[in-house]
C-alpha cells in the first residue's frame, strides 16, 4: 500500500470517527451558538454618530491681492502655503490633538464615564471610539465617535467640531493668516523706531530750537528715505515668501530682482547728495546742527515710510484673512443614531458557532486517539513500566 493510499485511508478514518460522533459534535456547537448569542445581547450596546465636514478651500490672492501688487510691488505673488487636501489632514491631526480631547474630556466628564483617574488613560479611551478621516478626492472631514448613549455620541461629534472651530480662531492656519501674523510682528518692532524717532527729533528741537533746511535738500532726504523704505519693506516681503518658496521661485527671484534695481537707484541718489557713501553724514557744506537735525529727520522719515507700506500689506494680509478662513463648514450634523452599531450580534453569533464545530470535532478525534492509543499493547506495556518505575523511586 502506497502512502497516498495510507493517507486517504487515515482521512476516511476521521471522517467516519466524526459522523459516528455527530451527537457530540452538534451539541458543542448548539452549546456554544447559545453562549455566543447570550454573550451578544448582554454586552453593552454601542452607537456611532457622524458629522461631515467641507475643510476650508485655499484660494488665490484675488482682489486683494492685486490691490497688494499696485502698492507692495508683487506681494500678491504669494501662492498658498496650505493645498486643499494638507489643509484636510491638518484638521484632522488637530482633533486629534491633546488640546482638543482634553477639551472634550472635561467638557462631558469622560474620567468618571471611562473610570479613569489620568487625562492620559482617558484620552487612550477616547481615541478608540474617535474616527477621523478624509475625503481627499471630495475634501470632505468625516468625524464619528462611539458611546453607549446614542444622545451623548452626537453631542460629543459635534463638540469636536465645535472645538476644532475654536482652535481655528486662534491659530494661522491659512497663507493670509501667516501673512498677517508676520506684518503683525514687524508692525510692532517698525511702530517703536517710529515713535523713537519722533522723541529723538522733538528732543533736538527742544535742545537746539527748529532749523530751516533747503527745500531741495529735505525732498532728497525724502525720497532716499522713501526708496531705502521699500527696500525694506521688499525685503521683508522676500523673507516671507523664503518660509515657503524655494530659491527657485519666480515670484521670489523677481522680487529679488527689484530689490537690486532699487538698490541700484539709491547708490544714484547718494552719490548726487554727496562724496561719502551716505549724503547726510558726508557733507560739510552743512552746519554740524543742521547736519544733526537732517539725520534726525532722515531716520523719522525712513520710520513713517516703512511704517505706512508695512500698514498697507497689514491691511491686505487681514482683508484676505477675512475672505480665506472659511469656517468648517458642517454638511451633515450628527443625530443621535436609531440603531446600535455594536456589539455585532450576527458576527459573534457565527464565530461563535463556527468556534462549537470546530472545538467539538477536535474533542472528538482527541478521545478517539487516547482510545486507540490505550488499545496498544506497546503503548499499555510501556505505561505499565513507567508505573513500576514510579512505585520503585517513590519507595
Amino acid at each position: 500500500m502506497t502512502n497516498t493510499d495510507e493517507r486517504e485511508l487515515n482521512v476516511l478514518d476521521q471522517l467516519t470517527v466524526l459522523a459516528k460522533n455527530k451527537v457530540l459534535i452538534a451539541r458543542m456547537t448548539a452549546a456554544c451558538l447559545v453562549l455566543s448569542l447570550m454573550a451578544g445581547l448582554l454586552l453593552p450596546k454601542s452607537y456611532r454618530a457622524e458629522t461631515r465636514l467641507l475643510a476650508p478651500q485655499q484660494a488665490a490672492s484675488g482682489a486683494s491681492g492685486q490691490l497688494l501688487s499696485q502698492l507692495a510691488g508683487g506681494a500678491a505673488g504669494l501662492s498658498a502655503m496650505l493645498s486643499p487636501s494638507s489643509q484636510g489632514e491638518l484638521y484632522v491631526g488637530l482633533a486629534r490633538s491633546r488640546t482638543v480631547l482634553d477639551n472634550i474630556i472635561a467638557r462631558f466628564q469622560l474620567l468618571e464615564l471611562y473610570g479613569e483617574d489620568t487625562n492620559q488613560d482617558a484620552r487612550k479611551k477616547l481615541l478608540k471610539r474617535l474616527d477621523v478621516k478624509l475625503d481627499k478626492k471630495s475634501n470632505i472631514i468625516l468625524v464619528a465617535v462611539e458611546d453607549r448613549d446614542p444622545r451623548r455620541a452626537s453631542d460629543m461629534a459635534n463638540a469636536f467640531v465645535d472645538e476644532l472651530k475654536g482652535m481655528t480662531r486662534g491659530l494661522a492656519v491659512t497663507e493670509a493668516a501667516q501673512r498677517r501674523l508676520f506684518y503683525e510682528e514687524q508692525l510692532k518692532d517698525t511702530k517703536f523706531a517710529l515713535v523713537r524717532a519722533e522723541e529723538g527729533l522733538r528732543g533736538f528741537q527742544e535742545r537746539t530750537g527748529a532749523l530751516h533746511v533747503d527745500e531741495q535738500v529735505k525732498a532728497q532726504i525724502k525720497n532716499i528715505a522713501m526708496l531705502r523704505a521699500e527696500i525694506a519693506s521688499k525685503e521683508v516681503e522676500i523673507q516671507v515668501m523664503r518660509t515657503y518658496a524655494t530659491a527657485y521661485n519666480p515670484d521670489l527671484q523677481k522680487a529679488q530682482e527689484a530689490v537690486r534695481g532699487m538698490r541700484s537707484e539709491l547708490a544714484k541718489l547718494e552719490t548726487r547728495g554727496g562724496t561719502d557713501a551716505d549724503p547726510l553724514m558726508s557733507t560739510g557744506r552743512m552746519p554740524s546742527v543742521g547736519t544733526e537735525y537732517l539725520r534726525k529727520l532722515r531716520d523719522l522719515k525712513f520710520s513713517e515710510a516703512l511704517y505706512e507700506l508695512l500698514m498697507k500689506q497689514y491691511s491686505i494680509a487681514r482683508l484676505d484673512e477675512a475672505r480665506d478662513a472659511a469656517p468648517l463648514q458642517v454638511i451633515d450634523r450628527a443625530v443621535p443614531p436609531d440603531r446600535q452599531t455594536g456589539p455585532k450580534l450576527a458576527v459573534i453569533v457565527a464565530v461563535g458557532t463556527l468556534g462549537g464545530l470546530l472545538a467539538g470535532a477536535l474533542l472528538v478525534l482527541l478521545l478517539e486517539y487516547n482510545r486507540s492509543l490505550a488499545g496498544d499493547p506497546k503503548v499499555r506495556a510501556q505505561v505499565e513500566q513507567l508505573k513500576a518505575y514510579a512505585t520503585s523511586q517513590w519507595k
